[in-house]
């Protein structure tokens, strides 16, 4: 569960705070000041820092200056009120994620963490290329899409194309940018990746381009910017249909030219980089509605991928969920099976999260079986009720084989203890001795 700092100096504001993160599963933790809070960091370590602009003593730039210099990875959260909205920005400028004003709702604050921890991992900071395999698995499957996906991949994984990835969230966009990253000329290079809708606009520009010393107030030193740091890498913008039309023509320029200009510079500096970008609207309408500029669509939509969601290829959840049960298995050092019943409830399931949602529920089941086979009953809530009454291609034959193969193999591992047997897969002795009947399994 993700760890909260929350930092206020009214002990009311904490308090309610704190009663409605944990509401949404948070782990809460408080401070009434800026040493208080430095307390708590010396402590343990949050994943977001949640503070009060005015402090009594202290202010939250001392927390935040507190927090970049020992954690700088740790998004800090700026609380304020109408009246110092320019301070919040200011302190973003120093390094805040993003900040909110009083008074707000619960879904406000919820959807700022959310944001804050995704632009964690994908903003500001370059990383290494992950190994060749690593993301394979949201992409194995027999469908028809998913061998067209395969073959755009080898076609243009190995040049340094533009490359614009469509696709609905959760289906694996980011692990696709990365799969072509890991088979391009620039694969030795760095993959820096920015996801433009969890950067606060007012930071935005300086996040891609850098700035010089002194451009802004709070710029006490010069910084390079995500593009120069995937400089003879790739570059790959996520959610590219939230650019503000104020950077449009600035990321068309350095697509064109091939060379970025700090905010404050007079001088551009050189980039050879490959470029990945990637969204879930429809940026073709973005530029018929003038909200996206149709030139630089035209520069990012050189090559195109796109990643049908999983409710139009159920056929590959069997394979999708194995893979992602090995890589599973794989991390936690334990072995994890699927049952032939909880494949079928996977099976039946529209899955509006897509890939990412079935991810998320074997992880959730894998943690809920501690004898190492998943269940029905393992599942999340949601998805035993099987709100999409929609097959993958199981035939009823097959689905049988694997359900009489299931028992047999419970028999054989709990020694024909039947009451075991039973408990283990989640079902009644009756129900287990009318289907040994059924499939002439003997004791």
């Amino acid at each position: 569960m993700t760890a909260v700092l929350i930092v206020d100096d009214q002990a009311g504001m904490r308090r309610t705070l704190q009663l409605m993160l944990e509401k949404e599963g948070y782990v809460v933790d408080t401070a009434a000041s800026a040493g208080e809070a430095a307390e708590r960091l010396a402590l343990r370590r949050p994943e977001i820092v949640i503070t009060d602009l005015k402090l009594d003593p202290g202010s939250g730039i001392d927390v935040l200056r507190r927090v970049k210099r020992d954690s700088p990875s740790i998004p800090v959260i700026i609380m304020t009120a109408y009246g110092t909205i320019e301070s919040a920005v200011d302190a973003m400028k120093l390094g805040a994620s993003d900040f909110i004003t009083k008074p707000f709702r619960s879904a406000e604050i919820v959807l700022k963490i959310g944001k804050a921890l995704e632009g964690r991992d994908t903003a500001g900071q370059a990383r290494r290329a992950p190994e060749r395999g690593q993301g394979k698995h949201w992409f194995s499957g027999t469908s028809r899409a998913m061998s067209e996906i395969a073959a755009q991949v080898e076609q243009v994984g190995g040049t340094l194309l533009t490359v614009l990835i469509t696709g609905e969230t959760g289906v694996g966009k980011s692990h696709l940018a990365r799969l072509l990253h890991a088979r391009s000329p620039h694969a030795s290079g760095r993959f820096v990746s920015v996801n433009v809708a969890a950067v606060a606009e007012p930071l935005l520009e300086s996040e891609l381009f850098g700035h010089e010393r002194g451009a802004f107030t709070g710029a006490v030193q010069a910084r390079r910017g995500l593009i120069e740091e995937a400089h003879r890498g790739t570059f790959f913008l996520d959610e590219i249909g939230a650019l503000p039309a104020t950077l449009q023509s600035k990321l068309l320029g350095v697509l064109q030219d091939r060379e970025v200009r700090r905010v404050g510079a007079n001088r551009t500096q050189p980039v050879e980089m490959r470029v990945i970008a990637a969204t879930n609207a429809q940026l073709e309408q973005a530029v018929a509605r003038g909200e996206f500029r149709q030139d630089l669509y035209h520069r990012l939509n050189v090559a195109r991928i796109h990643i049908p969601p999983l409710r139009e290829r159920l056929a590959d959840v069997p394979v999708l969920a194995q893979g992602l049960l090995c890589e599973l298995s794989r991390r936690q050092g334990r072995q994890h099976t699927l049952s032939a019943a909880a494949l079928q409830l996977l099976c039946d399931y529209d899955y509006p999260g897509n890939i990412r949602e079935l991810e998320n529920a074997l992880e959730w089941a894998a943690a809920m079986a501690h004898e190492g086979e998943i269940l029905p009953r393992h599942l999340p809530a949601g998805l035993q009720a099987g709100r999409a009454q929609r097959a993958c291609g199981i035939t009823a034959g097959t689905l049988s084989d694997l359900e009489r193969q299931s028992i047999v193999d419970s028999l054989a591992r709990h020694q024909g203890n039947l009451a075991e047997t039973a408990r283990a897969l989640g079902i009644g002795r009756t129900t287990l001795w009318r289907k040994m009947r059924e499939y002439g399994i003997r004791r």
